[in-house]
């Protein structure tokens, strides 16, 4: 009888990649797992930071050839925190979040860089602006969780920085630096129904 909880033990905690090195599968954001954490220069003083919370979008990913990679993601802007409501308030309202409430990236191509990283360049559109993005991505691992249900969930974390400006927010510009540098961390579960939003994935 010892061994039977010993195999249920092994097969949970398992790297178990569930899919071969070339084969492209799909994952879904997990929203309480992914966060945004995103700083810009307030007058010099210090660098304020926000963070953002409950991400959606869906990953396509083959671990031994990432150049099939793409990443569709939504960030719900009215989620903004910087630990207080009045700013808050200002920072949905800089951002423009009542009339576009989401910034969503949407990946054209990824580009090996190491073992465990790559740069994911495509299209981020923020506040009815869309221009080129890029994030520095780093794969942290691909196994299956060691809770229940046990889903094979794959982790990445990224970095990335914009001008606020080449996306019309240029409010309080005295006050607030320009350049926003981004760091993201994200976890995602295998579903790979979400590949049907990949039609152009190779």
């Amino acid at each position: 009888m010892p061994a039977v909880p010993a195999l249920l033990l092994a097969i949970a905690f398992a790297p178990a990649l569930g899919a071969a090195e070339g084969e492209l599968a799909g994952y879904r954001l997990d929203p309480v797992h992914t966060r945004v954490l995103f700083g810009l220069d307030h007058a010099g003083y210090t660098t304020a930071l926000g963070t953002v919370s409950g991400s959606s979008g869906a990953i396509a990913f083959a671990p031994g050839d990432w150049s099939r990679a793409r990443v569709r993601v939504s960030v719900p802007l009215q989620r903004v925190d910087f630990g207080d409501e009045a700013w808050n308030r200002a920072a949905r309202d800089m951002l423009g979040a009542e009339r576009h409430p989401e910034a969503v990236f949407v990946s054209e191509r990824v580009v090996r860089e190491g073992d465990r990283h790559a740069r994911a360049c495509g299209t981020l559109s923020l506040n009815g602006t869309s221009a080129p993005f890029c994030l520095s991505v780093r794969f942290n691992q691909l196994r299956r969780a060691p809770l229940p249900p046990f889903a094979q969930t794959v982790g990445f974390s990224a970095e990335g920085t914009l001008s606020r400006s080449a996306f019309g927010i240029d409010d309080w510009s005295r006050l607030v630096g320009d350049e926003v540098t981004f760091r993201i961390e994200v976890e995602a579960t295998r579903d790979d129904s979400v590949l049907a939003q990949f039609p152009e994935a190779p």
